[in-house]
């Protein structure tokens, strides 16, 4: 079971991604790295903002680790919200898109675009509940 968010649970989604034959279809022609930030809740055991990086290529992740904020920032699509609420997120509690909507999820880049590819963000996240996650609030919890 990996750690959300590290290197090792990104590296278990990336190979998560490159096996889906539905995100491979409906992303063929995305181009753009996405960047996701889970923003700092210290009484969570995230005491600073932690962020992640995906390659994404015409329908493949080429690469997703941990990242630096500066080289985070980078990203042409910067998605960010507090860890809870990625933690909603991953656990089917919130849906990614609706969220961009409200406001949940803060989205810097071009969001129509994003929109224009809904069946692969929603297979993205279906990807995130095939990992067998151990949440850090939960790694310490008790």
């Amino acid at each position: 079971m990996a750690v959300f968010p590290s290197d090792e649970w990104l590296g278990i989604y990336r190979e998560r991604i490159n096996a889906s034959p539905e995100y491979r279809g409906s992303a063929l022609t995305w181009e753009g790295d996405i960047a996701f930030v889970f923003e700092a809740e210290p009484d969570k055991h995230v005491p600073v903002d932690l962020w992640a990086w995906l390659d994404l290529w015409h329908g493949e992740c080429r690469d997703a680790r941990m990242v630096e904020p500066d080289d985070g920032r980078l990203a042409p699509y910067v998605i960010r919200a507090p860890y809870t609420r990625w933690k909603d997120v991953l656990m089917g509690d919130l849906d990614p898109v609706k969220g961009m909507m409200q406001g949940k999820l803060k989205v810097q880049g071009d969001l129509p675009t994003i929109i224009r590819y809904v069946r692969a963000a929603n297979e993205l996240v279906y990807l995130t509940g095939s990992v067998p996650t151990e949440f850090l609030d939960e790694r310490h919890a008790g």
